[in-house]
């Protein structure tokens, strides 16, 4: 199980901004971290990070998309095929497969 992280009051993607009460970014930093992250580890590329991990095709542990299921991801209910976190699997729903 991962360490339980806290809140500092300063934005973590090293900006310097303090944030609200229970948050780690200032609003959109995360992406901001994300991006600055993918830049150093990665080349900014998401393929590359892929092949890094062992998630690329043939890759020794599996496709990412897997993985994710395993720790939490859900499949469409509808069966058409899309994955996703929960909320965003009810987004997905109430999106594409509205009754008619």
């Amino acid at each position: 199980m991962s360490e339980r992280l806290l809140p500092t009051g300063t934005c973590w993607c090293g900006c310097d901004t303090e944030t609200g009460i229970g948050s780690f970014f200032a609003r959109g930093h995360d992406k901001i971290a994300e991006a600055a992250y993918m830049a150093v580890h990665h080349g900014g590329s998401v393929a590359q990070l892929l092949h890094d991990t062992g998630h690329a095709p043939g890759g020794k542990k599996g496709p990412v998309r897997a993985a994710a299921l395993k720790k939490g991801w859900e499949l469409c209910p509808r069966g058409c095929g899309y994955a996703g976190a929960p909320a965003s699997i009810n987004n997905h729903v109430n999106r594409h497969h509205k009754e008619k």
